[in-house]
């Protein structure tokens, strides 16, 4: 290639690349933030939902079929990755279906304008390993899971870490939410049947969350599947991976779940109205809405200590008065989507 080409190619990428700003959509894409299994790596297999590292969500429709967990196995660059486990050999239904999921809220997706002529092409691009070979399969799909775009990928060598780039054309039709809920949803798929699977490359109006005949890891009983470095991106172009500082990943992260240690949280402001004790506690950062608070850890004199007020920006703790000063230790705020 003589120089004058190289050039022109480099000014293609370019123009077609996001070059400034942040560019990653995914949050935690190298699974660094584990803020729910502080000092572990948290092997779970039955519950869906968030157990595992921040914003990704674990689902199955049958319990003890695989576990997920965080694992210090990485490729070079990184430190940990999602890792799971077949727990059985299981054929999946023609309705089942279990995957790994992260949900992009709407407010970060409003420069893809999906859902309109001007839809942005995206680059999906990810580290992964397992102990199988062949086609596995994932998905894109809006927040009512009726516009979806199932998409597949080869992995060669087993055990072996292997980076994927995949570049896929915005969805001209459908809604995609651009305020506080769901914009996109990216899922990678472990096992499913025939009706939760699509045609891979074309976007459909069904609720698919992976591709026709698509590996199933859940099919294999020890059977492994690891993945970290994932990164969704504006463009025709797989850029390197974005590796943010982990102050700023922690506190992406804190907008949808945070784990507050809040020492001794005094309740001692009485109000005469109602003769209630009450302390504030402020979060990290502002939540993407009002969180659901659990109360992890808390010191009392016989009072109950229950949640009062709650906004995305801090909660109030009350306590009925009574002579010793109740106070609360540690609580988490739940935001996720």
């Amino acid at each position: 290639m003589t120089k004058a080409a190289e050039l022109a190619k480099m000014g293609e990428v370019l123009t077609n690349s996001q070059i400034g700003g942040r560019r990653n959509l995914i949050i935690n894409g190298a699974v660094s933030v584990n803020q729910r299994n502080v000092g572990t790596v948290n092997v779970n297999a039955t519950y869906n939902g968030y157990t595992t590292a921040d914003r990704w969500q674990a689902n199955r429709t049958a319990d003890d079929k695989y576990s997920i967990q965080v694992s210090t196995d990485a490729p070079d660059n990184f430190n940990s990755s999602l890792l799971a486990t077949s727990l059985s050999a299981y054929s999946v239904s023609a309705s089942d279906i279990f995957f790994l999921q992260q949900s992009i809220e709407g407010n970060n997706c409003v420069n893809l304008a999906w859902g309109s002529s001007s839809a942005e092409t995206i680059t999906l691009s990810f580290y992964v390993k397992s102990s199988l070979t062949g086609t596995f399969g994932g998905c894109l799909a809006n927040s009512a899971h009726n516009r979806s775009y199932p998409f597949s990928y080869s992995i060669s060598s087993a055990n072996t870490w292997e980076r994927k780039t995949l570049t896929i054309t915005g969805d001209t039709s459908g809604t995609w939410l651009t305020d506080n809920g769901t914009g996109v949803q990216v899922i990678f798929g472990l096992g499913g049947g025939s009706t939760r699977s699509g045609t891979a490359g074309a976007w459909n109006s069904n609720t698919n969350y992976t591709a026709t005949g698509a590996t199933s890891l859940v099919g294999t009983s020890g059977a492994t599947w690891q993945i970290t470095g994932i990164q969704l991106e504006v463009g025709e172009q797989a850029t390197p991976f974005e590796h943010r500082s982990f102050g700023e990943e922690l506190a992406l992260c804190q907008r949808y779940f945070t784990n507050q240690d809040v020492g001794t949280l005094r309740l001692s402001v009485i109000r005469t109205s109602d003769n209630l004790r009450r302390a504030y506690a402020f979060f990290p950062v502002t939540m993407r809405a009002n969180p659901t608070i659990v109360r992890t850890s808390e010191v009392g004199d016989g009072a109950t200590i229950a949640t009062g007020d709650i906004t995305t920006s801090d909660v109030e703790f009350t306590a009925s008065g009574a002579d010793n000063v109740p106070y609360v230790q540690t609580y988490t705020a739940d935001a996720e989507l």
